[in-house]
């Protein structure tokens, strides 16, 4: 295996450089599909790597049930710094499967929470909830529900109101949720994916503004609606749902939405920063694949061999 086994776990770098421009120079819809693809190949590519390691690492380990020939030198060999990498990589693997189990738990049980409080609120699709903390999240499932409370909507104007349930629906309508913890569960299986969740936060929520101005036909609406919503809605109401409905930067989408409508591109050219930046992540996005391919299977023959028949 050699040095490719540790390639995926630092080349998520790689795709540091479109995390920011991707932001500004992409259409939103682009940006999050390419950047949940990129972080979700390279964190299960590092995720992989690990559990090769962590292969090599047990079979060093007095009294563990695998063959004994598993711990032969020319299996360790296979690995540099077989005996350090081999041992780190058990409790770095733990880690990472509890990170991300906790997050999948947590997301469900804040979910299911949300559908059996609505349970019994009328609206198949809006649920408006009289409550003085202001609030509007979109609750995935099924068909899906807005959720917002009156506190909220009696700081909106009329038109404000529409631009706010347009936003919404364009959150259920293109599954963000699935994109956000899609990052959110990258960044946990490696945090040098972390801009990258960072970035999906962002530009979902403009994929959504995109959306509602294109509904509503008025960006200055949709601006000053996401506006008002800020200013009146500190926080959400669970921390999972926070993760999974986060606003971004206020300030950045509404200076976005004042300016013209970004250009529904499918690729950025190549000739341009943020096309290097997008073809740059690809690649690192194919290198890592190709290196944990490339482990496993070298990994997969040398145990074969060692293991006697």
């Amino acid at each position: 295996m050699g040095v490719f086994v540790f390639l995926p776990l630092v080349l998520p770098l790689s795709a540091w450089p479109v995390a920011r421009l991707a932001e500004n120079r992409l259409h939103p819809r682009t940006a999050t599909r390419l950047l949940t693809t990129v972080a979700v190949v390279m964190a299960v590519c590092s995720t992989l790597c690990l559990a090769l390691l962590m292969v090599v690492g047990t079979a060093q380990l007095p009294g563990n049930p695998l063959p004994d020939g598993w711990s032969d030198p020319e299996v360790r060999a296979a690995v540099p710094h077989d005996e350090v990498a081999g041992r780190a990589a058990i409790p770095a693997l733990a880690v990472v499967t509890a990170a991300c189990a906790r997050t999948l738990w947590r997301h469900r049980r804040v979910t299911r929470r949300a559908r059996r409080a609505l349970a019994e609120v009328p609206g198949p699709t809006v649920a408006v909830l009289p409550d003085s903390t202001p609030y509007a999240y979109a609750l995935p499932g099924g068909r899906g529900r807005i959720v917002a409370s009156t506190a909220l909507l009696a700081g909106l104007a009329p038109a404000e109101r529409r631009a706010l349930f347009a936003h919404e629906r364009a959150h259920l309508a293109a599954r963000h949720h699935r994109h956000l913890l899609a990052a959110h569960l990258a960044a946990r299986a490696n945090p040098f994916l972390r801009p990258l969740r960072t970035a999906v936060v962002y530009t979902a929520e403009r994929w959504a503004d995109e959306e509602a101005a294109r509904a509503v036909g008025d960006r200055r609406t949709v601006a000053r609606a996401i506006g008002k919503a800020a200013l009146l809605s500190p926080r959400t109401p669970a921390p999972t749902l926070a993760a999974l409905a986060a606003t971004g930067p206020v300030p950045r989408r509404v200076a976005a939405l004042l300016a013209p409508a970004p250009a529904a591109r499918t690729w950025p050219s190549a000739f341009t920063a943020v096309g290097l930046a997008a073809w740059g992540a690809a690649a690192g996005a194919l290198a890592s694949a190709m290196s944990s391919a490339n482990s496993a299977v070298t990994l997969v023959l040398i145990l074969r061999a060692a293991t006697p028949l």
